[in-house]
């Protein structure tokens, strides 16, 4: 009787690992755009960093990554038992914060001008570090929860919630190491073309290398930037009804013109926010 017990129970968990199998890997290839974004804006974090501090930067967003997966995964799926209906508008608010976002940055680039401060130019960096690791964190908090929302709908009501849980939890920490452990390796291809250089063998390569990386880096800082108003966008265009009918209607949620239509969306709304925040956080900036 106990072995027949034991049978059933190791029964009953092969097939929750074999669903958990399935649903990660259902999970795994709807969320990939996303975590395609979410590698170019994380390498994006990076950019005009010294090399020292490079990995210590990223260690530091993927620990925060880590704890916005803790506190998502419990939220998500408590969210879709208790009150399924914010799921939306939080997608959509997030949505718009990336948009905020990116219309910043490109606000900051261009008109943007550096103000040396009393303790001079070390202190600059530790401010810029540190503001660099929060918006990154809070930028992976937005995409993770798209993730997690995405990996949610996937699962579905039809599993339980343990099955639940470990899909979200394996998709959480998998997406987690794969996209900050790619952003290390993007980030020191650099350095291993000075090891090559200095090595002797391969010497052209790593020469190509150190030529092809400054580039590269622009590119992700620009992809980066699209990246925050094409899943801005889209997570507008998406959730909010009249405006998924009306591209819907025009066939211009898909493919290219999808991509457009997100882009044009993000933008618009980023714009629309920062008209309305920027104006607010001088103001209340002056009386602090």
């Amino acid at each position: 009787m106990a072995f027949a017990s034991l049978f059933t129970l190791l029964d009953d968990i092969t097939t929750v690992l074999d669903d958990v199998a399935l649903m990660t890997k259902m999970a795994a290839k709807k969320t990939a755009g996303v975590v395609g974004d979410d590698l170019a804006l994380n390498a994006n974090q990076v950019t005009g960093v010294s090399a020292e501090r490079e990995l210590p930067i990223i260690w530091a967003v993927a620990k925060g990554s880590f704890i916005n997966k803790v506190i998502l995964v419990p939220a998500a799926l408590l969210l879709s038992v208790f009150l399924p209906a914010a799921i939306t508008p939080l997608l959509m608010i997030g949505g718009a914060y990336l948009c905020f976002e990116g219309v910043e940055k490109l606000l900051h680039k261009l008109l943007h001008r550096r103000e040396t401060t009393a303790n001079g130019h070390a202190t600059d960096e530790i401010v810029d570090e540190k503001a660099k690791i929060t918006g990154a964190i809070r930028t992976d908090f937005i995409l993770s929860a798209e993730i997690i929302i995405i990996a949610l709908g996937v699962v579905g009501t039809s599993y339980g919630l343990l099955t639940q849980s470990l899909v979200l939890a394996t998709i959480g920490i998998g997406m987690t190491v794969l996209v900050y452990g790619l952003v290390a390796v993007i980030v020191k291809l650099d350095d291993f073309g000075i090891y090559l250089i200095n090595r002797g063998r391969g010497a052209v390569f790593g020469r190509g290398i150190i030529a092809f990386m400054p580039w590269f880096m622009r590119a992700l800082s620009i992809i980066g930037t699209l990246a925050m108003f094409l899943v801005g966008g889209g997570l507008i265009a998406h959730n909010f009804a009249p405006l998924h009918h009306f591209l819907e209607a025009k066939q211009w949620l898909d493919g290219a013109t999808g991509n457009l239509a997100n882009l044009i969306v993000g933008i618009i709304t980023g714009a629309a926010v920062c008209a309305v925040v920027l104006p607010l956080i001088k103001i209340f900036g002056k009386k602090h």
